[in-house]
């Protein structure tokens, strides 16, 4: 071989050796969230036991739902980023736990049905909004209650740890209603002080409430009444400040608004029959419709 055909082919071997040198280091240039899971071979996803029917517990005690559906979307995407299987540790949430977990690494992500807003925008960081919902009251059928005015002197549950908690006691105060909140765990227990009658109704996100009801054997015996008391857009959490998962995510979502795999989950979780045969026959709202025709824009 002729010295300037050696050289040149000495220079191609370099150039391959130091792209694929690069190719096999690219993964320690990986900070935050991704550099984590990448070195434990795990995610861990923070879950809810009783929001139905973004993340609740099936007969086999399995994590399933809506949110959980995108989150995996958000996994295999992750994957792809940091070019590595990873293992879902799921890790169980209250409304009261979620933020901090999320704060303290305890979970990578939270796939519930969590508000976002601006004073919990603080303390950690959020997907597009993937629904929304607002306050409302769930009651037994023929209670006098059907706004919140009726709430006055009424003991009325919540869930700690919600935005829901807070609209009440906002409304309490600045109305004079002298509401008796009854706070509880999760969504379960603040249903099932209404159903004990130990509350006369339950403030939550409408949508949450229908998927309770839905699931109750005695699901003639309750309904969802009143005005929205607050706008709450449901959104995945995860850590604060972590640049490479927040573009992860923004660019997640944008694929899955442009290719309609969102709606298609939509559909799966709100119009079609749920694995326990109930179905909420919910129609995704003109809001949330325009929300996702304009997450599916890509950027320039």
């Amino acid at each position: 071989m002729q010295r300037p055909a050696r050289l040149l082919a000495a220079w191609v071997l370099s150039l391959l050796a130091t792209a694929a040198l690069a190719q096999e280091q690219a993964p320690t240039m990986l900070s935050g969230t991704l550099a984590k899971v990448r070195a434990s071979g795990t995610i861990a996803i923070g879950y809810r036991e009783a929001s139905v029917p973004f993340s609740y517990l099936n007969a086999r005690k399995e994590p399933i739902g809506y949110s959980i559906e995108l989150c995996r979307a958000l996994v295999t995407a992750i994957e792809d980023t940091v070019n590595k299987s990873l293992a879902i540790q799921w890790v169980p949430l209250t409304s009261d736990s979620r933020i901090d977990a999320v704060v303290s690494g305890q979970v990578d992500l939270e796939c519930g049905s969590t508000t976002s807003n601006l004073e919990r925008q603080k303390r950690v960081a959020f997907s597009p909004t993937m629904f929304v919902s607002g306050t409302k009251v769930l009651v037994k059928k023929g209670a006098p209650i059907r706004s919140f005015r009726d709430l006055a002197g009424k003991k009325v549950a919540v869930t700690a740890g919600t935005t829901n908690e807070k609209t009440l006691r906002d409304l309490s105060q600045k109305f004079k209603l002298d509401i008796d909140l009854k706070v509880a765990r999760d969504h379960a227990e603040s249903f099932a002080l209404v159903k004990e009658g130990q509350a006369d109704a339950f403030a939550t996100d409408d949508v949450l409430l229908y998927g309770l009801i839905a699931r109750d054997a005695a699901k003639a015996q309750y309904e969802v009444v009143g005005d929205f008391l607050s706008y709450d857009p449901y959104a995945v959490m995860y850590r604060k400040g972590d640049a490479q998962l927040n573009k992860v995510v923004i660019d997640t979502f944008q694929v899955l608004a442009e290719d309609g795999e969102i709606h298609r989950q939509y559909k799966r979780w709100f119009m079609r029959k749920l694995p326990s045969g109930e179905s909420l026959n919910l129609p995704m709202s003109a809001q949330l419709e325009t929300i996702i025709q304009t997450m599916a824009v890509k950027a320039e």
